[in-house]
């Protein structure tokens, strides 16, 4: 296109060269400027999604069954099982803070995403061959062992925990990669990149939905070998399909560890420390023009956390060339941000802990039900997860064909409602979790009195309460930690949600402990050798209280959170838009 120039660029012109490309510190395969037609968007992000669903189908295939091959296969009581299922899905969830930091920092997302997949790869091939090469399998014959080998011991937990460190470096890098496709700069693109995450989250649940029903009946009705056979192959097939999409994806290129710039703030903050605070921080504190960053965009000036603004302050011109004396008003807003996301972190954990009872307790009481369906057809314990997989689909296809729409009219807010108040939806989802499951458990002890066999069914609503809890809250924080992350940390954001999952694992097996104690201490403990000699139902109580008195606090956190601001003119301070996220500024 020839732009002519007489006094100044065509704005008309101007404006269709910066749509054809996309200036968002992204480039395509080749390094260069990505063409905005043929890079990017949807038809990137729906390769992510379809890899996404495979994983997770992969990953929902073991974590749901562990319960149940721990206490049948490796034989380990109840409490010990939900102990060790915690701790793995713990360090599972754990992992991704390093993943995340190595995407970020060192070797980009894409590469964090095949390298995580090659280790996950390898952990599923020794998970089948501990299940079919002789010496080292479970036991000789072909019939349930009454003591495994300890071989087999070793190299099922090896192998399960490679699973954990492939997807260290696969979550956080595969989703942040996905939204990284979508450019914040361009208004269709930036309301694509809010649906992007309803949809990540139904892709996860259809393969969810697979992984609890096709490969749960192949474990139970073929062997766990088969099973772990076809989990191979799937995950074989998505490296392939990650890497056909190549040449469609835009990518991000590292800068670096995002904690330097952090430690420099404080740094600079504590030396300056007696430096007396500006009059007009707007005027006097140090900022670089927009055109000479590199990724991250400008933020406003907020008032929070004065002491850091003290980094910021310009004492002399030398002070430019040394980042640990002098920081820019952006790096000082990065710093709070995270400050700002350490009580909201801390306040979702106990709805991490409330949902992690999910893949432990709540399958193990599907399998002391009846679960006869039709024709003599026994339904699999972990399949009436599948169940919390519809709840979440459902909930989250309404809220983006239904109520989004409708709460965009009567908020403003192109999100419909802003992110804290969807997460403390599905907070109270969470509460009448608890609540319906400590019914449901009192009656199926009362019919084991009565030497009666509860029906599955009356799991249902727990599992379908927890997927729509799932469907707001989950799918929040995955919005939450990604946007509100500074932009240099987008990997580290995703692992700082799945760390609230991970953290509630290991809080959830304390819990256990601790109740255990205290329980046994004062006649009989609440966890038995089997759940008919347990008291889950108090359990769940407990958990419902503890959640009730969390999401009062986590309301008034909320209430007093200051979103993200991007700044639209060189320096700003942002005070007016310090409590909302509805301003287009505030979008990520």
């Amino acid at each position: 296109m020839e732009i002519e120039i007489q006094g100044g660029v065509k704005p008309r012109e101007l404006e269709a060269k910066d749509q054809k490309w996309v200036y968002d510190s992204s480039v395509d395969h080749k390094g260069n400027v990505p063409l905005r037609a043929s890079t990017g968007a949807w038809k990137a992000s729906l390769f992510i999604i379809a890899i996404e669903f495979s994983e997770r189908l992969s990953y929902f295939g073991i974590a749901t069954s562990l319960i149940l091959y721990l206490t049948k296969v490796i034989h380990e009581d109840l409490k010990t099982a939900a102990k060790s299922v915690n701790y793995w899905a713990g360090v599972t969830t754990l992992m991704p803070l390093f993943g995340g930091f190595i995407a970020d920092a060192y070797i980009g997302r894409f590469s964090t995403v095949f390298a995580s997949t090659i280790i996950y790869l390898l952990g599923l091939v020794l998970l089948t061959l501990s299940w079919f090469v002789p010496s080292l399998k479970p036991c000789d014959s072909s019939e349930i062992c009454q003591e495994p080998r300890k071989i087999h011991e070793i190299v099922f937990f090896v192998a399960i925990y490679m699973i954990s460190v492939g997807t260290g470096g696969h979550k956080p890098a595969l989703e942040s990669f996905g939204a990284d496709q979508f450019d914040d700069e361009n208004p269709k693109e930036r309301k694509q990149k809010m649906s992007y995450f309803n949809w990540w989250n139904f892709g996860l649940c259809c393969g969810l939905l697979l992984g609890v029903t096709l490969i749960v009946y192949l474990q139970d009705h073929a062997s766990w070998g088969v099973a772990d056979i076809a989990l191979t192959v799937v995950m074989a097939v998505s490296l392939v399909i990650f890497i056909i999409g190549r040449p469609v994806y835009r990518y991000r290129k590292p800068t670096g560890s995002p904690l330097t710039p952090m430690l420099q703030v404080l740094v600079a903050a504590i030396r300056k420390r007696n430096v007396t605070y500006p009059s007009n921080p707007t005027l006097e504190l140090y900022e670089v023009p927009k055109s000479e960053k590199s990724q991250s965009r400008p933020l406003c000036h907020t008032k929070k956390f004065k002491f850091l603004d003290k980094a910021a302050i310009l004492e002399n011109s030398d002070e430019k060339q040394n980042p640990w004396r002098l920081a820019t008003v952006t790096e000082v807003e990065e710093m709070k941000l995270l400050l700002n996301m350490i009580p909201i972190w801390l306040a979702t954990l106990p709805f991490g802990v409330c949902i992690s009872q999910a893949s432990t307790f709540f399958i193990k009481q599907g399998a002391t039900t009846n679960r006869k369906i039709f024709n003599g057809f026994e339904l699999p314990p972990a399949s009436i997860y599948a169940l919390a997989a519809i709840g979440m689909i459902v909930s989250v296809t309404m809220y983006e064909k239904l109520l989004v729409p409708i709460l965009r009219r009567i908020t403003g807010n192109e999100r419909g409602i802003n992110i804290l108040q969807r997460i403390g939806i599905g907070m109270f989802f969470s509460i009448a979790t608890m609540v319906v499951a400590a019914l449901v458990e009192k009656k199926r002890l009362d019919a084991v009195a009565n030497h009666n066999l509860m029906s599955v069914f009356w799991l249902a609503p727990q599992f379908v309460i927890v997927g729509f809890g799932d469907g707001f809250a989950l799918v929040g924080l995955q919005e939450y930690f990604y946007d509100q992350v500074p932009d240099s940390m987008r990997s580290l954001g995703i692992a700082f949600y799945l760390s609230v999952i991970g953290a509630a694992n290991f809080l959830s097996s304390l819990l256990i402990t601790l109740v255990d104690h205290f329980t046994k201490k004062n006649g009989k403990s609440w966890f038995g050798k089997d759940l008919n000699t347990s008291r889950l139902d108090k359990f769940y109580w407990l958990l419902a209280a503890i959640t009730t008195m969390n999401l009062l606090f986590y309301v008034l956190l909320a209430r007093r959170y200051s979103y993200k601001n991007i700044q639209k003119v060189a320096v700003a301070d942002c005070y007016e838009g310090d409590h909302g996220d509805n301003s287009a500024s505030s979008m990520a």
